[in-house]
């Protein structure tokens, strides 16, 4: 028999759902809103198991946090910074992460890192807490967050690691990784995964080292012997990535990645790339040329913002429309550098809302 504080809870359940069911025709995500109410109502009339609904429960107040304390920082661009816990503030790789951070956010990004000790520590002082954010993951060991983001209003708390990751991931547009241990290689090939596949970016992924510092490098080696050599990965797989031990270097790869390239996304089978400076007629017919490969039917095309999408920060932005083949993205990324090159002045940006 339920007690009187769960007939409460149940009683406030009701109320909100009636309101919200009867104001569901008229929020402007009311299509997305009703799928998601049908998914849980579906889900509730099957046989699941206690913890099966703890997980969905816990994996669902995990992302009302992210979706909460993202949402005001929703156009401002944001870079991931991955690196080892157990690098200590004397080393190197410290002090090249906090220098990394502190020169990235004049680029206008803010910085995200794992809140804890190490290079997530580096990257939360380089960039300081009013541009920092702190993705925490709840472990049996609990550490403290580093003091450059504990009791900050951007320190994130999650439950599970994959929902860590998806915010990671969806908020950022630039990924940032130092050397690691397993958790940070682990973070280089997810990313590199999602890319390869096409689930993320397009973004530029920056490895980076110390000056002279060789563990990227020989990382990159074993992805050449053993991927790249043998068939498994494809030669093109390789502009995902940047390698350097040169802070310069670095943040200028991040810069030229966004010069002219703004962002992108689907609208229905058209891939859409927005720019932040017009193409010539000459630099499209050059991109056919040499990326009609690429294209499932037709051509490259300039565009205005389409009908199909909805206005946000970006409907004055110059457009190219193609239909892409969703597998060759180590050449989009070819592509995207092909755009950079024709100029334009490097600005500070605002990325589009639901990027």
């Amino acid at each position: 028999m339920a007690s009187d504080i769960e007939k409460s809870r149940i009683e406030l359940i009701e109320q909100k759902m009636n309101k919200l069911l009867k104001n569901l025709p008229y929020l402007k995500q009311q299509k997305w809103i009703g799928r998601s109410l049908s998914t849980i109502v579906n889900i509730a009339e099957e046989e699941l198991e206690r913890l099966d609904w703890k997980i969905l429960a816990a994996s669902l107040q995990d992302m009302e946090k992210g979706f909460k304390i993202f949402h005001p920082y929703r156009h401002i661009r944001k870079i991931t910074i991955f690196g080892s816990a157990r690098v200590s503030p004397n080393t190197p790789e410290y002090k090249m992460a906090v220098r990394f951070a502190h020169h990235i956010t004049k680029q206008g990004f803010m910085v995200m890192t794992g809140a804890g000790p190490g290079i997530m520590q580096a990257g939360n002082a380089g960039a300081g807490s009013n541009k920092s954010f702190g993705l925490k993951i709840q472990l049996p060991f609990e550490q403290e967050s580093n003091p450059f983001i504990e009791g900050d209003n951007k320190l994130i708390s999650f439950k599970y690691f994959f929902t860590r990751k998806l915010f990671f991931l969806k908020e950022t547009h630039a990924i940032a990784l130092f050397p690691g241990g397993f958790g940070t290689l682990d973070e280089a090939f997810e990313s590199l995964t999602l890319i390869q596949t096409g689930k993320f970016g397009p973004a530029p992924l920056i490895l980076i080292d110390c000056p002279g510092g060789n563990y990227w490098y020989d990382w990159n080696d074993f992805i050449d012997k053993q991927l790249l050599r043998r068939g498994l990965i494809s030669p093109k797989d390789c502009n995902f990535y940047t390698i350097t031990d040169n802070l310069e270097s670095a943040c200028e790869a991040i810069a030229n990645f966004y010069r002219v390239y703004h962002s992108s996304r689907y609208v229905g089978e058209k891939f859409v790339i927005r720019l932040n400076s017009e193409l010539s007629e000459q630099d499209v017919d050059f991109l056919n040329q040499e990326f009609s490969d690429i294209l499932t039917v037709g051509n490259i095309e300039k565009s205005q913002i389409l009908p199909e999408e909805s206005e946000d920060q970006t409907s004055h932005l110059p457009r190219l429309v193609m239909h892409f083949n969703q597998k060759d993205t180590g050449r989009l990324y070819q592509m995207i550098a092909q755009i950079n090159k024709v100029g334009g002045k490097i600005t500070e940006l605002n990325p589009p809302e639901g990027k």
